[in-house]
């Protein structure tokens, strides 16, 4: 299996989803686990708003790929579970050209995402824009890489 493709499935698994294998490590932080045969999908991260992370892909039980994010709600314009709701379905929309975090732009009701990024898969980064009634609300930083 392709990286671009595991990593499409992965996400659409894990924060994307509902049924998310999620645990809560003794340091507090949230970790959710994705395997297909020798590849496995670890999103390890701290807090929930703001919160940071990384994403990281082990092929063989070595590492591959990794990504780090950090993100908050940045206004009270807008209710905080409601911009992560949302921001679940904007990350269900991930594809396999860019599979960092979700689509170039995604817009429900009164809600619009928005992702720029440089790069590729093996050597990236990237922010992501929520915005509510036009109104910045929300950001997040990415960046990451392939790794040998």
């Amino acid at each position: 299996m392709n990286l671009a493709h595991f990593l499409v499935e992965a996400k659409k698994k894990t924060y994307a989803s509902e049924e998310a294998n999620k645990k809560i490590n003794e340091d507090g932080s949230n970790e959710l686990l994705f395997r297909n045969d020798n590849l496995i999908y670890k999103d390890k991260y701290y807090g929930a708003d703001p919160f940071i992370g990384e994403e990281v892909v082990l092929e063989d039980n070595k590492v591959i790929w990794v990504m780090n994010y950090y993100g908050e709600v940045i206004s009270s314009d807008a209710d905080a579970k409601n911009v992560y709701t949302f921001l679940k379905k904007a990350m269900s929309q991930v594809n396999e050209d860019k599979p960092f975090r979700g689509p170039a732009e995604y817009t429900e009701g009164d809600y619009k995402y928005l992702n720029s990024n440089e790069g590729d898969i093996n050597n990236f980064s990237g922010n992501e824009k929520i915005f509510y009634k036009n109104k910045n609300v929300y950001k997040l930083i990415y960046h990451g890489c392939s790794v040998k």
